[in-house]
């Protein structure tokens, strides 16, 4: 449970694919009204309060457009932001600020709202040791800047995809009969490479994953007080993860439960966007 550094490969390649979606053959509005040596001054700006992120993503679009375009960062990604604070400016061809405008405004709102949905819940859970997690409920192509804007508002990312973790749910263990036997064949074949967790619902599966040897056990859709009577069992021998049906709500009854992580889908395929907008000086 580590935080990701940011691929600038697969930055860059996202910003590639989502210029040339909006972009097409062109911008035939801003081509007809001004020519390719028009120039401007440009200032994006929120409008609600949140936790800024993407800050570095939105500045790489309009350097994408137009190289020579300067950007200044008037605020650092993880800063608080208030209605009417600056974020960035951006000089240069108008063609460039017109053209990104959109895409750079889209990362940054969405970023922008992953980090402050995840900031809340890290203070809902101020005083435990317990951290938030964010899941693999990302928008599909964007897992690399949901998982980053999950980093910048406190929170701790669980594995990236399906290759750098195990993680053997439900329907492995019905495939493979029991908790045990799915263990098993993970360790014969990896030995120590991944950590192993394991999904479980009931207590018995919690014992049974926990005899098993599983690095990381995850307490499905349980109860407060299957969650506290997991945590007594497990007493320490394996990392517990409480996971569904989390909101700000119960989220610090369920730390009090004494589990070391929490994972929450919502903060990344959930989050309302913050709100900002792209000024002409």
């Amino acid at each position: 449970m580590k935080n990701i550094e940011i691929d600038w490969g697969k930055v860059d390649l996202i910003i590639e694919n989502t210029l040339e979606e909006d972009l097409g053959s062109g911008d035939v509005t801003t081509d007809a009204i001004f020519s390719v040596d028009d120039t401007c001054e440009a200032l994006i700006i929120a409008k609600e309060e949140g936790i800024i992120a993407g800050i570095p993503i939105a500045e790489r679009v309009f350097q994408k457009l137009a190289p020579e375009v300067t950007v200044a960062q008037k605020l650092k990604d993880g800063e608080h932001v208030n209605p009417g604070d600056e974020i960035l400016v951006i000089k240069g061809s108008i063609h460039a600020v017109l053209s990104g405008e959109r895409l750079s405004l889209n990362l940054l709102q969405r970023m922008s709202g992953i980090a402050t949905a995840t900031s809340k819940y890290v203070a809902a859970i101020s005083g435990y040791r317990t951290r938030i997690l964010d899941t693999r409920k990302t928008a599909p192509g964007l897992r690399v800047l949901d998982k980053y804007a999950v980093s910048i508002g406190g929170g701790c990312n669980h594995r990236f995809g399906l290759y750098d973790a195990v993680l053997i749910k439900d329907n492995h263990i019905d495939f493979a009969g029991n908790i045990s036997n799915a263990v098993e064949i993970v360790r014969s074949k990896y030995q120590s490479k991944f950590k192993v967790e394991v999904e479980t619902s009931t207590l018995d599966e919690v014992r049974e994953a926990l005899k098993a040897g599983a690095d990381i056990i995850m307490l499905d859709n349980m109860t407060v007080e299957m969650m506290k009577e997991a945590v007594r069992i497990v007493n320490g021998k394996s990392i517990t993860e409480a996971s569904g049906g989390i909101t700000l709500d119960n989220v610090r009854q369920i730390a009090d439960t004494g589990v070391d992580f929490i994972s929450v889908g919502a903060i990344t395929h959930s989050s309302p966007a913050l709100d900002m907008g792209l000024y002409m000086v």
